[in-house]
């Protein structure tokens, strides 16, 4: 293994660990059955995305354990729905899309997937099933998105984005 791959393998298993303990230590949360945003929690998957998929892939099982084991099985399934979403976003950032074009058109297919997580188990409800859970987490996911895009930013004066060669994902 490379020191290349060593870095990026670092900077995954970071970012995993941190998209574990997000459920458990943010304290700014909003419960509204069958919808939940924990502030942040969306920043690891982001930040993994410009890693590349597998990486992003690795972060958002992550992201569904730490949910999981602390918010219970329904909010652990929709957060699964981070797997997807970090493939697709990493996927087109590897492509060359930009990163605020990745970051926005995984936005709704983020809330179409956490709508049909929700589907199954919830009474049907379309004003809380469509419009709380699926809106609700498109707008979760482009404040996140923002928090994100800000980090990058500042990260991308630092060593380690520039040896992983992160720098030239922002500027296509």
């Amino acid at each position: 293994m490379n020191t290349m791959n060593t870095k990026r393998l670092t900077v995954t298993a970071l970012l995993t660990a941190l998209a574990i303990l997000i459920p458990f230590v943010v304290v700014f949360k909003v419960m509204y059955d069958p919808f939940s945003a924990t502030l942040g929690s969306h920043v690891p998957m982001f930040l993994s995305m410009l890693l590349g998929p597998w990486a992003a892939v690795m972060v958002g099982l992550g992201s569904a354990l730490g949910f999981f084991l602390n918010l219970g099985p329904l909010i652990g399934a929709r957060a699964f729905m981070h797997v997807f979403v970090a493939l697709a976003g990493g996927a087109m950032i590897k492509k060359g899309v930009s990163v605020k074009i990745a970051f926005l058109i995984t936005a709704p297919v983020h809330g179409w997937l956490e709508v049909l997580v929700v589907l199954p188990f919830v009474p049907f409800d379309p004003y809380k099933i469509f419009v709380v859970t699926g809106v609700g987490t498109m707008l979760h996911h482009l404040v996140d998105a923002a928090i994100a895009f800000v980090l990058i930013k500042a990260l991308s004066k630092s060593t380690v984005f520039n040896e992983l060669r992160i720098d030239r994902q922002l500027n296509s």
